[in-house]
């Protein structure tokens, strides 16, 4: 890392004019540098409300939970209670979904590394009791493949759920209960919490959607815990990155980030997984890191091990991923001299494809996307199902092709691109890949 001295003033008014910039309600930022974390707050906590965010403020993290309740899991293997390729069958002898051999071979590992196929943005609300968890595996009886176990990445909100249940068999207690006792006792966590009557012990931020508006539902149902329930003030996220640098939760922290998958789309996020954690490399420089989105909050933790900086972004609203890309850049070339990948954007001349072979109806548990060709254009139109749909508006991009199966799209209002790939199995099916999810096409 370099010897940068952190200009206090200089972050606190760079948070709050990107904020402003990108329509963001409130922000919290934390980041490790020179020996000490750097924390900064700007904006409100909800727009009806008026309250300001301060550094101690929880929002939700989102996603990034996953990569706690992969820690989780790991640090029971450790102790020698599971291996990552033991079957869950093994570990949950009533785990079942509606492929027999799927049930009976489907491991940890692929639970951790998106890749068992199982059709996975399965949110159900089975209850506040302690028994959430046990009702929702219960429920995934009937969940079919999106994909071939093993044959593709495709990003499984289902899995970790699962995975949750694990620990909670392993540890006799709620994985709530057990989050504490491996990660956020041992690493002083103050301000890490999951229930809401913990959150609301302190100042929590209420997600903002497309107009702008405080959200109607705060949170997710308890039973996605493990996927996604956590809620933390930034500093605390940060120290929980920096336990990853070195052995302070695990002997081997390494293992959790060694390439296990390479992505059908490289160009979301990153091009591999680990285990939890998301891997990229920046000029040269290693990165681990994760991304969480809840109903109307945002949350990006980034991790360079090499230059020790560690960085959390927290967002409640607007354009979130405008405003990490845009204060994350600024943030790893100042202090550590690092330069992000550039993103995918449409290419000077559009490459000629023939549009049509992609036309048709894709679809998976919670999503519906439609693909028509419009004045010789690739047109999206993509619809939540399920649960989340009465919460989730429809959302419409005209795609433009970057190669022969590679395309982008803007969003109304946006400043960065979605990016789409198409691409087949082995046996030939057909799939697209956006927003790190594999979608099948139906029809």
């Amino acid at each position: 890392m370099t010897g940068t001295v952190v200009d206090t003033a200089h972050w606190n008014a760079r948070l709050a004019e990107l904020i402003a910039e990108f329509d963001v309600p409130g922000a919290s930022l934390a980041f490790w540098h020179g020996g000490e974390v750097h924390s900064f707050a700007a904006g409100v906590l909800n727009r009806d409300t008026g309250t300001p965010v301060s550094t101690d403020s929880l929002f939700q993290i989102g996603s990034v939970t996953k990569v706690w309740t992969a820690t989780q899991l790991v640090l029971l293997a450790e102790q020698g209670r599971l291996t990552l390729d033991t079957p869950v069958v093994d570990l949950l002898p009533e785990f079942k979904v509606a492929d027999a051999e799927v049930t009976k071979s489907v491991t940890v590992r692929q639970l951790l590394t998106h890749t068992s196929g199982i059709d996975g943005d399965l949110f159900l609300d089975t209850g506040r009791g302690d028994d959430c968890l046990e009702k929702y595996v219960a429920a995934c009886a009937d969940l079919t493949q999106n994909h071939p176990i093993g044959e593709s990445f495709s990003y499984c909100n289902t899995g970790f759920v699962i995975a949750g249940r694990i620990i909670e068999r392993l540890t006799g207690k709620t994985w709530d209960a057990a989050l504490r006792e491996q990660i956020c006792e041992p690493l002083g966590l103050t301000h890490t919490w999951t229930l809401p009557e913990d959150v609301l012990r302190f100042g929590a931020a209420t997600g903002h959607v497309e107009d702008g508006k405080a959200t109607s539902v705060w949170g997710l149902p308890r039973a996605m815990g493990p996927a996604g329930l956590i809620c933390a003030r930034a500093s605390d996220v940060v120290a929980f990155g920096r336990a990853h640098l070195g052995t302070e939760l695990l002997a081997e922290p390494t293992g959790m980030t060694e390439p296990q998958v390479d992505l059908p789309n490289p160009y979301t996020l990153a091009p591999q997984w680990g285990i939890g954690w998301i891997l990229d490399e920046w000029s040269g420089h290693r990165v681990i890191m994760h991304a969480g989105n809840t109903i109307g909050q945002s949350a990006m933790l980034w991790v360079v091990p090499d230059t020790g900086t560690v960085v959390c972004l927290l967002a409640n609203g607007g354009d979130t991923s405008a405003l990490q890309r845009g204060l994350g850049a600024e943030l790893f070339a100042t202090l550590a001299g690092v330069t992000m990948s550039p993103q995918l954007g449409p290419p000077e001349t559009p490459a000629e494809v023939d549009v049509e072979q992609y036309a048709g109806v894709y679809e998976r548990v919670g999503n519906r996307t439609t693909l028509s060709v419009r004045d010789g254009r690739l047109h999206m139109l993509i619809q939540t199902t399920g649960e989340l749909a009465d919460i989730s508006p429809d959302m419409e991009l005209t795609l433009t092709p970057v190669d022969e199966t590679t395309f982008v799209g803007q969003r109304e209002g946006a400043a960065l691109w979605d990016s789409v790939v198409f691409y087949r199995l082995a046996d030939g099916s057909r799939y697209l890949h956006m927003g790190v999810r594999a979608t099948p096409r139906t029809s």
